[in-house]
């Protein structure tokens, strides 16, 4: 596998949260760039040195709601 790919949100109760779409990775923080120190921590962990994806890409939901 040469990538993978987060799904990033802002979670409710403040902070963010990722969600990988072709493994069982999630993690959080408070902040966009904890977040990313938290995904290559997982990442670290997921893997094996030889099998880590060499591109992570971050693909960020932002809701925003308009009174109609």
């Amino acid at each position: 596998m040469n990538e993978i790919i987060f799904v990033v949100e802002e979670a409710p109760e403040g902070g963010f949260t990722a969600r990988a779409l072709s493994a069982s990775i999630f993690t959080e923080a408070d902040t966009m760039e904890a977040l990313r120190q938290q995904i290559r921590d997982a990442l670290t962990c997921h893997y094996d040195d030889g099998d880590r994806p060499a591109i992570v890409r971050l693909h960020i939901v932002k809701e925003e709601i308009l009174a109609a």
